[in-house]
């Protein structure tokens, strides 16, 4: 037995005594000897000769990948002609990984339709808000929408599962890849004329909601309702978004249920998103899927653990459970104004970044660049030569590591005492109506999670659906679209105890994206026992004093009142434009066992550090481990009788982290109280009770 032969089997016996750890388990580890952490790539192998094959899955055995992505743009090369499948190669791609340990996530290929469809059905094909019908050449030009184009979709899906769904070296599946562009023909507008017919039932009811005697708007005609994205009545905008969401649905579904009738149930199913990208709502798309996947990019600059932990966040509670990292740069990018690389160690920084936001896979884009095409000048593993990158010893160290933890890992996931709320309806209103130019919504929604998540260490973002009873604070910044179902499960969650701050714009706009008829915060005004008087865009920032020391307000203020004896303000605004001056700028009440918050003002970084603190503090709200020093990042993973500390430095010197207990240190072993991190280190601290 050579040395690598013994390797492969050394880690296969290691992965199979992981596979009873925890009923727990995520699906691929019930499935087979998958570790519960993997470390993967995305590998083209219908882009190089077979001859190349083993000489890259053996580089990806050192360097510890487990999983390989495979098939999400080759549709050509299994489909070569109408109905003529030819899957042969890609059965012996997924065959020659499993030799070395490796397993496949099969990626279907509808996102890049071949020559030969787009050539012979040219209705496949999207328009876009001009007119113009998109041509092959590139990728994603198909109409999602389309009758012709999902009856070619499942077919090849339909082809695939039937191929590998018994496959054990297959873990899951990818539908498409990263949805994205919809189309605006004469068909498309007819199916969103019969969905809004399904959703209101008559022409009367939307007029009514839509308030269409506005600008004489009034519609006598289903066919008469157009398509509008940019400046339309802002009911039609809203069930514009609505229906492009229902429809990236049911196209996935179209694929999802012949995956799933042909394949083992411990294959999972997922597709892989992009962060904040609002071009349908994520929580409506992920209610078929098995896990939640997402494409991790920096871009230009470096890791903004923040900024990258709200998205990972954001993934994890579209179905509020573990993800998957589905791609991340080894390095850098090709698309960025400045295409840097990250530093030396911070890739290994922002692998561990993931894993204790809930990632149990990390996956890098791509393996290896093709010799031609759009994306020549992307990070990858190996070069063109087929020799590693410098990058490749600190990705075969995250593979060491990933070995290392994962037994420990299994079975945990982050668990929080404070909620963040999340609205696609209303990140569209805003985004719509900003009011000031400058007005972003994610932004805001930042300005709350960054000073809340370095003093809780652990923050779950969740649609304002969610059941809530668990958080001891749940803050709803820029909840500008209420429904009726909101506003009585954020009443409820108050009057049983919880804390709910609601951040500027909040209750504005009802369910058709019409302003309610009541004041600010809408349906929750009786329960503030205050109200929105007036509100406010802001050309210059505008003084803020009190409870969270003197501060300055930006882009939007608004003027609040307490109607309430028992209402207390928190602050208020300094002299202005007059009208804010000396008027309340925040607001809070106790009710019951729980309490009500608004806060009118976007608040400057230092106010909004001492108003988490505020909250959290009435709350009681605590850190996971205790207070670290800056820069130092903390990330609670918990498990049946253990907690789980991933601990990553970003802080420009080393730090030494005092713990509240000796715990295990699983990566360095031993036992220890104190860890000591330079910047871009790691620890992984296990105790367990």
């Amino acid at each position: 037995m050579n040395g690598s032969t013994l390797q492969r089997s050394f880690h296969f016996v290691v992965a199979v005594s992981l596979v009873g750890l925890c009923l727990s388990s995520p699906l691929w580890s019930q499935n087979s000897s998958a570790p519960p952490i993997l470390l993967g790539t995305a590998w083209y192998p219908e882009q190089w000769p077979e001859a190349q094959w083993e000489s890259d899955l053996s580089l990806m055995e050192k360097a510890g990948v487990r999983m390989v992505r495979v098939g999400e743009f080759a549709w050509s090369r299994m489909e070569p002609s109408e109905g003529h499948y030819d899957l042969d190669w890609l059965d012996r791609a997924v065959a020659a990984a499993g030799k070395h340990g490796i397993y496949a996530v099969l990626g279907t290929p509808t996102a890049a339709p071949p020559a030969w469809l787009t050539q012979k059905y040219p209705e496949t094909l999207r328009v876009d808000k001009e007119g113009h019908r998109a041509e092959h050449g590139n990728r994603q030009q198909f109409n999602w929408a389309n009758p012709k184009y999902r009856e070619l979709a499942r077919k090849i899906a339909e082809q695939m599962a039937k191929r590998f769904g018994r496959n054990s070296l297959v873990l899951g599946w990818q539908i498409d890849n990263e949805y994205a562009e919809v189309s605006f023909d004469p068909e498309t507008r007819s199916q969103f004329q019969q969905w809004l017919k399904a959703r209101y039932g008559t022409l009367d009811s939307l007029n009514v909601r839509w308030t269409t005697a506005y600008w004489s708007q009034t519609y006598s005609s289903w066919d008469q309702v157009p398509i509008e994205t940019d400046y339309g009545n802002p009911g039609l905008l809203l069930s514009w978004q609505r229906f492009v969401s229902d429809t990236w649905r049911s196209y996935q579904k179209n694929q999802l249920d012949v995956i799933r009738a042909n394949s083992d149930p411990r294959q999972f199913i997922t597709t892989n998103m992009m962060g904040w990208f609002d071009g349908y709502d994520h929580y409506t798309v992920a209610q078929d899927l098995d896990l939640a996947a997402w494409d991790d990019y920096v871009g230009q600059g470096h890791l903004d653990p923040a900024r990258n932990g709200a998205t990972h966040d954001l993934t994890r509670g579209f179905k509020q459970k573990n993800f998957w990292v589905m791609e991340t740069q080894p390095g850098s990018v090709n698309w960025a104004p400045i295409n840097n690389s990250l530093d030396k160690g911070e890739v290994r920084a922002m692998a561990w970044h993931d894993v204790g936001h809930g990632a149990d896979a990390v996956s890098y884009w791509q393996w290896r660049s093709a010799l031609n095409g759009q994306e020549e000048y992307h990070g990858t593993l190996v070069g063109a030569d087929s020799t590693p990158v410098p990058l490749y010893s600190e990705v075969q160290q995250i593979g060491q590591e990933f070995a290392r933890a994962g037994s420990v890992l299994a079975g945990t996931s982050p668990r929080s005492e404070v909620a963040i709320l999340h609205s696609y309806d209303s990140r569209w209103a805003i985004q719509w109506q900003k009011h000031n130019k400058d007005y972003d919504p994610v932004e805001e929604l930042i300005s709350y999670y960054r000073p809340l998540r370095a003093i809780s260490q652990s923050i779950d973002v969740l649609p304002p659906t969610a059941r809530l009873e668990r958080y001891k604070l749940v803050v709803a910044p820029g909840l500008n679209v209420f429904s009726e179902s909101t506003a009585k499960n954020l009443a409820e969650y108050v009057q049983q105890g919880g804390h709910l701050v609601l951040g500027q714009r909040s209750g504005m706009k009802d369910d058709d994206n019409g302003l309610q008829p009541a004041r600010q915060p809408g349906p929750l005004v009786e329960l503030l026992g205050g109200r929105v008087e007036q509100y406010y865009a802001l050309a210059d920032p505008v003084p803020v004093a009190g409870k969270f020391g003197s501060a300055q307000g930006k882009q939007w203020a608004e003027l609040l009142s307490a109607k309430a004896d028992d209402v207390e303000v928190l602050a208020r605004y300094g002299k202005s434009n007059g009208w804010l001056d000396g008027q309340p700028a925040a607001i809070t009440r106790r009710v019951g066992r729980g309490r009500i918050t608004y806060i009118g003002a976007w608040l400057d970084d230092a106010a909004m550090a001492a108003a988490a603190k505020w909250m959290s503090e009435v709350s009681g709200v605590k850190p996971a481990l205790g207070p670290v020093p800056d820069g130092i990042e903390v990330y609670p993973r918990y498990g049946e009788n253990r907690e789980v500390y991933v601990i990553v430095s970003f802080a420009k010197r080393e730090e030494t982290v005092t713990l509240p207990a000796a715990m295990v240190d699983v990566l360095a072993g031993g036992t220890k109280q104190t860890v000591s991190l330079p910047r871009y280190g790691v620890a992984v601290l296990s105790s367990t009770h």
